[in-house]
């Protein structure tokens, strides 16, 4: 034997290991847990902006496809706050970016 610690052999350095893996573990399931409420509290917040705009559009003179686009891009929306409550964060970003374009181009027929 040469006399330097193996790392499979001492348990101190086995045991140093095994907290750093349980460390980076904790920490890539907050960072996972707070997409997921990022995600879903994005979504809430633009689903009732455009049902809050789309009631506004609804009681003026405009034409009915701003209300209804307005309606259409909050209910894309909440789709997406359920895809990012369920963890599917990805898909739901892409999903609040149609969202907010569809409101965006109802915005643009007022």
């Amino acid at each position: 034997m040469s006399g330097r610690a193996d790392s499979d052999t001492d348990p101190e350095i086995a045991d140093s290991e095994t907290a750093v893996e349980q460390d980076d573990a904790e920490d890539l399931w907050e960072d996972a847990r707070r997409a997921r409420w990022t995600a879903a509290g994005t979504g809430a917040a633009l689903t009732l902006a455009g049902l809050a705009a789309a009631l506004l559009r609804l009681t003026r003179s405009a034409p009915p496809l701003v209300p209804a686009a307005y309606a259409t891009g909050a209910a894309v929306c909440a789709a997406a706050a359920v895809l990012g409550s369920r963890g599917r964060t990805r898909r739901a970003l892409w999903l609040l970016i149609a969202g907010v374009m569809v409101m965006a181009l109802g915005d643009q027929f007022d």
